[in-house]
């Protein structure tokens, strides 16, 4: 949070309505996959950080895995709301942020990071939204009401750990993550198979003036809207950024995101691809970061030879 004050403003929420209305999903999705289900994932090695396109990926290097589980879908708002009532837990953004010397006072209320659509009146595209928490992502006048089965964000390192002992999990690694992503084969250089269809929820148009949802969706998707990889895992790649448990290994206190999210466009950003990364801090969540866990394999499988 401490680099990130130091680059955005706040907005209260009245400003915030004007410029920044919540995701809106087209059409309804359904999944084959149960709520909570998990997926067994098989040993085997790949090429970790393979094609890199920017500074911070690569370089490509041989991995080798060991047998895992995995959550077939990245953590939902009913899952979260069933560890809160089972907890009392309240999340970093519910809570007051630490003091920074410097930092605006609104930032001294609790809160959490939005994205913006830039305007000519606002051009900034990430803003400190007083309010802004799991059950409401945008701020004040954004819900999850009617959302049970769309990704839970707002979700800070130490929130996503939390959740994590209380289910029994673990966040995978950054290894374990892009393993899991590639599905047992090669990656798509783009979100879009040989046929056209898209494969992901991610940004189609100029961003970051209109998403043209292409895709069937604005904003973030239910889970399962697409296909699952070959290891039978739903949206590895966009709807919403996942925390893995591998540091960046700076004194600024990040840790690594995959997966990309459905603010990923070609012309900026295009980390739809297992081999991206970002680096985010620690103790700050946004509306476009959540989760999904890992597990010990409950039973032996022989390695995959994949990748």
């Amino acid at each position: 949070m401490k680099s990130f004050w130091r680059t955005v403003s706040v907005v209260v929420p009245s400003v915030l309505m004007a410029f920044n209305a919540a995701p809106q999903t087209v059409g309804q999705c359904l999944t084959s996959t149960e709520l909570g289900s998990r997926v067994l994932l098989p040993a085997g090695s790949f090429m970790m950080g393979e094609a890199p396109r920017y500074p911070e990926e690569g370089p490509p290097h041989r991995v080798a895995v060991e047998a895992f589980e995995m959550d077939a879908h990245e953590v939902t708002n009913a899952q979260f709301a069933r560890f809160v009532a089972d907890t009392g837990y309240r999340t970093s953004a519910e809570r007051a942020p630490p003091a920074l010397p410097g930092a605006p006072p609104d930032m001294l209320l609790p809160g959490s990071a939005t994205f913006n659509i830039p305007s000519v009146s606002d051009n900034r595209w990430w803003i400190w939204t007083v309010g802004a928490n799991w059950r409401q992502p945008e701020g004040p006048g954004s819900s999850i009401m009617g959302k049970d089965h769309h990704p839970v964000v707002q979700i800070s390192f130490e929130d996503a750990l939390a959740y994590a002992r209380w289910a029994g999990g673990a966040l995978p690694s950054e290894a374990q993550w892009e393993y899991a992503a590639r599905g047992g084969g090669p990656a798509l250089a783009e979100p879009v198979d040989a046929q056209g269809e898209h494969q992901a929820n991610t940004y189609q148009g100029v961003f970051p003036a209109r998403d043209l949802g292409e895709d069937g969706h604005t904003g973030r998707a239910a889970i399962g809207c697409y296909k699952p990889n070959g290891f039978g895992l739903f949206d590895m790649i966009g709807n919403v950024w996942e925390w893995t448990a591998t540091s960046q290994g700076d004194a600024d206190g990040r840790n690594i995101i995959k997966g990309g999210s459905y603010l990923c466009a070609a012309n900026y950003c295009a980390r739809y691809r297992p081999s991206a990364r970002q680096f985010q801090e620690l103790d700050l969540g946004t509306n476009h970061i959540g989760l999904r866990l890992v597990y010990p394999a409950r039973g032996a499988i022989a390695d995959s030879g994949r990748g």
